[in-house]
């Protein structure tokens, strides 16, 4: 079912799925993607999960304001889980999404109960990143694009020390050498997080989904 919930003065659309009576799973799309990014994987979680997928702000459905501060895209979704009367839920996010899920394990530990983040940057500056070039694509803010990615480049140096702060038990996934991003290097910098590599690059939950969903329920269940 799409839903939709104003929040953090931004229009949110979101996905949900499975028995409310379970407990809540969010799933973070990553950057130019929106709810559909997790077609399938929300519904093997939702056979034992509640399970939302929102549209991060400038993505899909959800409003674009413009205005694309990692830190308030995170303040984005706990004001979510605010809304959805939601106090502690289990965050799986890609790319984008998995910094904006680590801003909010960093920021609101007390609101995540376990952290799984597919192929992330870290909070550290990014070197030889192609300049982005606008096309017909839609779907998405290009003033999105081109905020993040100067976030990217080069992050508050806060940062860091944010990823100290997660209480959560956190899996980080890699890609591997086919990843743009240094997903160890996020990891050693998260306390006590377990790391896989997956040698597929940066879209794990597309590319080996079968080995994705059972990295991924290993660690939900362990």
């Amino acid at each position: 079912m799409i839903r939709e919930a104003h929040v953090n003065g931004v229009k949110l659309v979101y996905r949900e799925e499975g028995d409310p009576a379970s407990p809540p799973l969010v799933l973070i799309h990553g950057r130019s993607a929106n709810h559909n990014d997790w077609n399938g994987i929300t519904q093997h979680f939702a056979a034992r999960y509640h399970v939302f997928a929102p549209d991060l702000r400038g993505h899909g459905a959800s409003g674009h304001p413009g205005d694309y501060p990692l830190p308030g895209m995170a303040e984005d979704i706990v004001a979510l889980l605010d809304h959805l009367g939601l106090p502690r839920v289990t965050l799986i996010a890609h790319s984008l999404g998995a910094v904006v899920a680590y801003l909010v394990a960093g920021g609101h530990p007390e609101r995540v109960e376990r952290l799984v983040l597919e192929d992330a940057p870290p909070p550290l500056p990014l070197r030889g990143r192609p300049p982005i070039v606008e096309d017909g694509s839609t779907g998405f803010d290009w003033r999105m694009m081109h905020e993040t990615e100067r976030q990217l480049i080069d992050p508050d140096p806060a940062w860091p020390a944010w990823l100290g702060k997660i209480t959560a038990p956190t899996l980080v996934l890699s890609g591997g050498e086919k990843s743009p991003f240094d997903a160890g290097g996020l990891a050693a910098r998260i306390p006590g997080a377990e790391l896989v590599t997956i040698e597929v690059g940066h879209l794990i939950h597309m590319d080996a989904r079968g080995r994705f969903l059972r990295v991924v329920d290993d660690f939900l269940n362990a």
